[in-house]
């Protein structure tokens, strides 16, 4: 790290006094348990101070956005681990990712101008997938397929960055390029993308034709070019990743897991289809970094205590009007990785207990806190009604969780601005109140409270 302003906050600002001495022993998972956007990456920033040698990323692409405030300069992460501020940890982009080559150089580039030293602190796995221009393009024309046949309420909302066919090519096989192919002789990887270009040409052409889009073939010959080009600059991060952090962890190397997106997005039990290409969930941790079942001792899921979510889908806690406006403005609620505003609403602890099952979570971390403190009252759901039954649990079918009606309780708002406050304990009792409820009915310990973006305003429990 060299002696820039970035690199001086990111050795200075350390995370308040009090982390319990049982989260500093360990492997951990960390993963959000809403739409996205709950402050991951905060936590892993964090987390990542206390001990951890290695933080890995096992699933999704650059649709992923963590945020990391330190001092008063925010680093807006998309493929990189959110420990690539420490120059002591070493981050791994894990097999479950699928990776960007530009995408990931041009993350790398933007954090040296800022003066972070990227080396020997950054590791990608040989088997993650590559995401390719073909795949962005297949994204576009999908969707606007899709819409064009069954109208624009049957949209996903994809950010377009080519996760979903990149993921698709990985279960397909014959057509997937993974990091190693990028390493082969130019030769080899020109010969691959020729058959694979010739394939996605004919897919997009018939695409574009449904849906009355203009498309342009691709080149192989030009994309073999251009790949081959990040391949070298890409080629001293790279890696047999899984035998390492296997190697690494049998003498006494802790890792910290981080999921990308989050488990009402996963792929399995999320609100299916309006989810994310890849298992979101602690689940995913195994598979994506290739590491032994049952390593993790804590499961750490990251709750905001209001909910956003961006694009298509079922929101039941979902709010229109003046406090919607207030909470997405207050909340900062626009994409790290798009720029769009977020759809807010209150928390909905329905979803939030059943995902915190999913993951098997051990402990809670609760961000957001600041943003109510200015609302007259709180709401929560506690429950669904649905064709005059009630619902305790979350349904499969999407088209049931846009039509239930969400049961609230209500709770007295914060009257007073919590920020500097960095004592659990001087929270304000509503605060608490609050706070306590969720602890009390999700049934998992909430082992931090955040009262604002740094790491100085995580309050530990």
């Amino acid at each position: 790290m060299t002696d820039s302003p970035a690199a001086s906050n990111a050795e200075s600002h350390t995370a308040g006094p009090g982390l319990p001495e049982d989260l500093k022993t360990g492997h951990t998972a960390v993963c959000g348990l809403q739409y996205g956007d709950e402050g991951k990456g905060q936590i892993i920033d964090m987390l990542s101070q206390e001990g951890f040698d290695f933080v890995v990323r096992y699933n999704g692409g650059a649709n992923a956005g963590h945020s990391v405030h330190i001092g008063d300069e925010k680093f807006a992460l998309h493929l990189l681990p959110s420990g690539i501020l420490s120059p002591a940890i070493v981050n791994v982009v894990g097999n479950g990712v699928v990776m960007d080559p530009q995408g990931i150089l041009k993350e790398i580039d933007g954090l040296t101008e800022r003066g972070v030293v990227i080396k020997d602190n950054l590791r990608i796995s040989e088997r993650t997938h590559v995401v390719l221009p073909y795949h962005k393009k297949q994204d576009e024309l999908y969707d606007r397929a899709v819409s064009a046949a069954r109208g624009d309420a049957h949209a996903i909302g994809t950010t377009g960055r080519g996760i979903g066919p990149c993921y698709a090519d990985k279960a397909l096989r014959s057509t997937a390029i993974r990091v190693c192919d990028l390493m082969l002789p130019a030769d080899r990887l020109r010969e691959k993308l020729r058959y694979i270009v010739r394939v996605k040409n004919a897919v997009l052409t018939s695409l574009a034709s449904l849906c009355g889009a203009e498309f342009e073939p691709f080149d192989a010959d030009a994309l073999t070019d251009e790949f081959l080009v990040y391949a070298d600059r890409l080629r001293p991060f790279v890696c047999d990743a899984s035998s390492m952090l296997r190697d690494q962890m049998a003498q006494g190397k802790r890792v910290l897991f981080e999921g990308a997106n989050a488990t009402l997005l996963d792929i399995d039990h999320g609100t299916y289809p309006f989810v994310t290409s890849s298992t979101c969930t602690a689940l995913g941790v195994y598979a994506g970094a290739g590491v032994p079942g049952g390593v993790l001792e804590h499961v750490l899921g990251i709750v905001k205590l209001y909910t956003s979510r961006v694009g298509g889908g079922p929101f039941p806690t979902e709010l229109s009007g003046d406090i919607a406006d207030q909470i997405r403005d207050v909340g900062r609620e626009y994409g790290t990785t798009t720029g769009r505003p977020r759809r807010v609403g209150w928390l909905d602890l329905v979803a939030t207990r059943y995902t915190a099952a999913v993951s098997g979570v051990t402990g809670l971390a609760c961000t957001g806190l600041s943003v109510l403190s200015g609302l007259d009252e709180m709401k929560v759901c506690v429950g669904y009604k649905h064709n005059g039954q009630t619902i305790t649990t979350m349904p499969a079918d999407a088209d049931v969780i846009a039509e239930v009606q969400p049961v609230f309780e209500t709770f007295e708002g914060i009257g007073e601005p919590v920020s500097e406050i960095r004592s659990y304990a001087k929270l304000p009792a509503a605060a608490k109140r609050y706070v306590e409820f969720v602890e009390s009915f999700v049934g998992v310990p909430i082992r931090m409270v955040c009262v604002g973006r740094r790491r100085d305003q995580i309050l530990h429990r």
